[in-house]
């Protein structure tokens, strides 16, 4: 093992300690409902295309794992909430919205000045997901894996103007 000393090995240790120094520390991850928070109204765009393979695996072990298949189907074609597959989208189809939707649930969403503008057999509400799910990437790959899954008409794919 070498030893620095003298001269060297100070300035060894100074370089060291000011490129350390020149890093900054990693932000801790935003969960979806700081993210939401954070961002105004129509900003949030989804970074993941609904074509990316990786994406997409992602998204469908979040989704399941997360037990959104529990009221939207395991393959999102609806239970007691509505489908995810087709063009009605409730609150719209937009990623903001659709983003917010599940961070804060449907009633918060209302609640913020969202209105309904399609119409689904819903039986429950959409729950507050932005405190189960953990991280605003996390449920970007959901709802990349949501949209893989569209089948509706390719117009109404990001929501259609009523």
């Amino acid at each position: 093992m070498q030893r620095h000393t003298g001269l060297s090995g100070i300035i060894l240790l100074v370089g060291s300690s000011l490129l350390c120094a020149q890093q900054p520390p990693a932000a801790a991850p935003q969960t979806p409902v700081q993210l939401a928070d954070a961002t105004p109204k129509g900003q949030l765009k989804n970074p993941y295309a609904d074509g990316d393979a990786a994406s997409v695996a992602a998204g469908e072990r979040l989704y399941m794992s997360y037990g959104c298949n529990g009221c939207h189907g395991g393959t999102g074609g609806g239970g007691i909430c509505p489908p995810l597959t087709n063009d009605v989208w409730v609150y719209g189809g937009d990623d903001d919205t659709l983003f917010r939707l599940v961070a804060y649930g449907s009633q918060a969403l209302q609640d913020k000045g969202y209105s309904r503008v399609g119409q689904e057999e819903v039986v429950a509400p959409m729950p507050p997901m932005g405190t189960v799910v953990k991280t605003a990437d996390e449920l970007w790959h959901i709802l990349t894996w949501v949209r893989s899954n569209y089948h509706g008409a390719a117009e109404c794919k990001f929501g259609c103007k009523n």
